[in-house]
């Protein structure tokens, strides 16, 4: 359904969001103004005990200091209650007094059609569950005693049985005036080839109702009473209403479950998900017969950040995890991942909950393992790396899976954890040796770095290690930019957000500067800056290079700024970005074959000279730099330095 223009601007200016916000948070009265709609409060998303939480009435935003969360009314609502943007825009409209926009016709008849559709599998539900108590459903009862399902828990989930009768719900559904045609389009019924009576679908199989999100009946699952079936479980066919791969089974409850802070755990087939729910796991799902598609995969991500998958501990259970990691890694965001708890093998959470209980349950959810260590057990597990060609495939293996992460922070930490479990497995003589950062070798003995005098203990330049020093420069210069021209923050945040601060007062600078959103003032807003940074502030003021730096000297040349921070980000991510590369191989000089090196290290080589050919190097300050780091790599890859030398 679209909605026309201007609908959601008006129900934006009608909804007061620290009313929205309130019926989540304690305001902080003593640091929040009400008549200027500047309020705050502990953050609902994470736990803490400060209240970084800002809500700005009058803008309609919000944002958290701590974790980042930030959005509008809409955003809050979706976030907090786990709705769909229509529902939470149906919700809001609602207590906005806020009247939904008509339908356009044909969406209109075909919701319409949907909604017959619904309603003839309701009636369907209706039958089952009542044929679950007669004589007929005798042989599936005994089964649900036997699986220690209690009658609240066939209650709770709508369990029912379908008479092995060729066309038993047929004749009942149309008996009560249901249209043939709508019995076969829900997927109940199906037409012989021949041209016969329809007949029913689900015959002898204990009936499992699917709900999609909004609680409304879409399909069936039918587990057969008969060992000897062809499927031992048979799913709705794909129908106006029901589409297997975009569905989860326990969908809604499992949504707001999770809405309360509890774990969305992925289980196998239906009985899982029930045991678990009856165990006090109310945030279990489960796909419909099939491995998890990238479709469930979104929706379970829509519920919770993080969901946990069950896994059973044989081979299939770890080929299925592996499949489900490959599906997962080009989709990955920040705080968007999953989880993988692996059960003993030959069991399934029912079978762990009635042997162990709810609290060896638990346990396992608590030991929940990262993706990474699953993608690093799937290349490692089993396999013998005594050559340094080995070593290297392995390495060509993990580059190529963290590759498909689209997402470069991600990507980044990926290669990071992947690279200390590296060490782990073959460890050097300089990470075991136990010495300093900063030690070398010199042929015959480790020696420690120099020592800085005392009367340089305190400089910039020895807190900072090596390159690092520009790079706090930089930083500096940046922070003092946006000090000195506040109507940039808003345009800068994302940037300033994500750059990476190597001091704790820049630190306290951006936290200062982030929460300042769009300014209208920008002497009041240097005003607020320069009260709420104190020191921090002070001493980035007193730095020679700071005061010099034009955009601090020119307040009122906007545009001077905007391009010096434009240029300031781009050379500091360009030259974090390079040197990354080179440091990455270095460190894997150990090991590693020595052609893949020599490339390597080429590519790394070239990629420096195109930073230096760049827009980016207009400015000059950079470019010796540069050029002097291009030519030391140059001299390791004349040199062969992989290649140990004798006396």
């Amino acid at each position: 359904m679209s909605l026309p223009p201007g609908f959601l601007d008006e129900l934006r200016t009608r909804t007061s969001l620290s009313q929205v916000v309130g019926r989540k948070v304690m305001w902080d009265m003593r640091k929040s103004n009400q008549a200027k709609g500047d309020m705050w409060a502990p953050c609902p998303f994470h736990q803490e005990k400060s209240a970084s939480f800002h809500v700005d009435d009058r803008k309609g935003f919000y944002y958290c200091f701590g974790c980042h969360a930030k959005g509008d009314a809409l955003t809050f609502v979706r976030e907090t209650e786990n709705l769909g943007f229509m529902e939470a825009v149906e919700l809001l409209a609602r207590e906005a007094g806020m009247q939904m926009p008509a339908r356009d016709p044909r969406d209109a008849q075909k919701a319409d059609r949907r909604s017959q559709l619904a309603e003839v599998m309701e009636q369907a539900v209706r039958y089952y569950r009542l044929q679950l108590g007669t004589g007929q459903g005798t042989g599936a009862r005994d089964y649900l005693d036997r699986r220690r399902l209690s009658v609240a828990a066939r209650d709770r989930f709508e369990i029912g049985y379908a008479p092995d009768v060729r066309q038993g719900l047929f004749q009942h559904l149309t008996g009560k005036g249901v249209a043939p045609d709508l019995i076969v389009d829900a997927g109940l019924a199906a037409r012989p080839d021949d041209g016969g009576a329809p007949y029913d679908r689900f015959r002898g199989r204990i009936i499992f109702p699917i709900r999609d999100a909004r609680g409304r009946c879409i399909g069936l699952g039918g587990r057969s009473m008969d060992p000897n079936a062809r499927a031992k479980y048979l799913n709705s066919p794909e129908t106006e209403l029901f589409d297997k791969g975009r569905s989860l089974y326990n969908h809604g409850p499992a949504r707001e479950a999770a809405g309360k802070g509890q774990p969305l755990i992925v289980a196998e087939g239906y009985m899982d998900v029930i045991a678990l729910v009856e165990a006090g796991f109310g945030g279990a799902v489960a796909p419909l017969g099939t491995a998890i598609t990238e479709d469930q995969l979104r929706m379970l991500w829509r519920i919770a950040p993080e969901p946990i998958v069950t896994l059973d501990g044989d081979k299939a259970g770890i080929r299925a995890a592996m499949r489900l990691v490959d599906l997962a890694l080009p989709l990955l965001e920040a705080g968007q991942s999953l989880r993988f708890c692996v059960l003993p093998q030959d069991m399934d959470p029912d079978d762990l909950i009635k042997a162990q209980g709810p609290g060896a349950m638990q346990r396992l959810l608590d030991q929940a393992r990262p993706m990474v260590s699953l993608l690093w057990e799937r290349e490692t597990e089993g396999q013998v790396f005594d050559s340094p060609e080995r070593k290297a495939a392995l390495d060509k293996r993990l580059r190529a899976a963290i590759a498909q992460i689209r997402d470069p922070s991600i990507r980044t930490h990926y290669g990071e954890e992947l690279k200390r479990l590296r060490w782990e497995l073959f460890g050097t003589r300089r990470r075991d040796s136990g010495m300093p950062a900063g030690a070398r070798f010199t042929g015959k003995r480790w020696v420690a770095p120099a020592q800085p005098l005392a009367s340089t203990r305190s400089s910039l330049l020895v807190a900072a290690q090596g390159e690092a020093v520009e790079d706090i420069l930089r930083e500096a210069i940046i922070l003092a930019t946006l000090c000195a021209h506040p109507t940039l923050i808003a345009e800068f945040e994302g940037a300033l957000e994500l750059v990476e601060l190597h001091d704790p007062d820049h630190e306290t600078l951006r936290h200062v500067l982030l929460s300042h959103g769009p300014v209208d003032n920008p002497a009041t807003a240097r005003e607020k800056i320069c009260g709420a940074a104190g020191n921090a502030l002070e001493k980035l003021m007193s730095l020679s290079h700071v005061q010099i730096a034009p955009p601090v000297r020119n307040i009122g040349d906007t545009e001077l700024a905007r391009m010096c921070l434009a240029e300031e980000f781009a050379k500091l991510e360009a030259r974090r970005g390079v040197r990354r590369e080179i440091e990455d191989a270095v460190e894997d000089l150990d090991g590693l074959a020595d052609e893949g090196l020599t490339w390597r290290l080429s590519q790394a080589a070239e990629a420096r000279h195109r930073a230096e050919r760049s827009a980016l190097d207009d400015a000059t300050d950079l470019g010796e730099d540069r050029v002097a780091l291009s030519r030391h790599l140059q001299s390791l890859i004349d040199g062969q330095i992989w290649i140990k030398k004798t006396r």
